[in-house]
């Protein structure tokens, strides 16, 4: 489940709490695009503004309606006895993996983000995912720590936040990461822009936002990529520079794929827990017509 494109959906939710009618349209979408696997409750599933008990509501809705696509469930939060809770949920509940990343307030010290997981892997009956996302959590691994979280119990990938934008570095940047790690740790990138540079470069897996709401675009690029056509999959991923921009300007992706689950009838707006908004009436015309003009699916 740590290779190809691992689709993260979003989580609707207003004020009122989930929209669980949105949220399982959105996991049978990705079950008929036929992804590798889904990802639920990554920042692009809102996990850090669920109550432990909306999460593990998520988690059984995911595994109820996903078939047999596997899926891997985030298990973040502030507490390390929190983290377990969320782990032993996602594991009695049948999820595939789990993916933790160092989620804070205030800011962590490496061994202490070392002592989380190795207090969370070895109780673990399934395989984790590292989340390395500095831009949410202001925690930035060093290589040296990925290598020593990497040799731990049960840590199967490595979620990285892209690679840089030249192939041949990109390639170097994989490589100096893999030679720390052991040969069975998959590494996958996220950072949709970079994701078909990190694929041509060698990460085993896309852990990707715009694959849970546009599957089909995401796939293309995926499957461009496994199949060593780097080019096809660099021409597919250019061609979605304006969605790329339209990211940036927003503050991120979140706001973007929100709206566009809004724009194709998939989740009723708001679907993002205040003080959250999704795009303004600009963004989304904007937005509206990128749907139109990339033919995004």
């Amino acid at each position: 489940m740590f290779s190809g494109l691992s689709a993260f959906p979003l989580t609707p939710m207003s004020e009122q709490g989930i929209d669980e009618a949105a949220f399982v349209r959105l996991i049978e979408q990705l079950v008929t695009a036929n992804v590798d696997s889904i990802g639920v409750l990554g920042s692009t599933g809102n996990y850090a503004y669920l109550t432990m008990d909306g999460r593990a509501r998520v988690v059984r809705l995911a595994i109820e309606h996903a078939g047999d696509v596997p899926v891997m469930v985030g298990i973040g939060a502030l507490r390390t006895r929190d983290v377990l809770t969320l782990a032993e949920d996602a594991e009695v509940a049948g999820a595939s993996g789990v993916l933790l990343a160092p989620m804070s307030y205030q800011k962590l010290l490496p061994d202490e983000v070392f002592g989380l997981y190795k207090t969370v892997t070895h109780a673990l009956s399934v395989p984790l995912c590292v989340y390395d996302n500095p831009g949410t959590t202001q925690f930035i691994f060093s290589d040296e720590l990925h290598g020593q979280i990497a040799h731990l119990p049960n840590v199967a990938s490595i979620k990285i936040p892209g690679v840089p934008e030249d192939p041949t570095e990109a390639r170097s940047r994989v490589e100096a990461l893999r030679a720390r790690i052991p040969s069975n740790v998959n590494l996958g990138v996220s950072g949709d822009a970079f994701a078909a540079t990190g694929l041509n470069a060698g990460c085993d897996a896309w852990y990707s936002v715009i694959g849970g709401v546009f599957p089909a675009t995401a796939l293309a690029i995926t499957r461009a990529a496994q199949a060593g056509n780097a080019q096809e999959a660099t021409r597919l991923s250019k061609r979605l520079q304006p969605l790329w921009e339209l990211f940036n300007e927003s503050g991120g992706s979140l706001r973007v794929v929100a709206a566009a689950a809004e724009l194709q009838g998939l989740a009723e707006p708001p679907c993002l827990p205040l003080p959250l908004k999704t795009l303004d009436k600009e963004g989304r015309r904007r937005l509206a017509n990128l749907i139109d003009e990339l033919d995004l699916s």
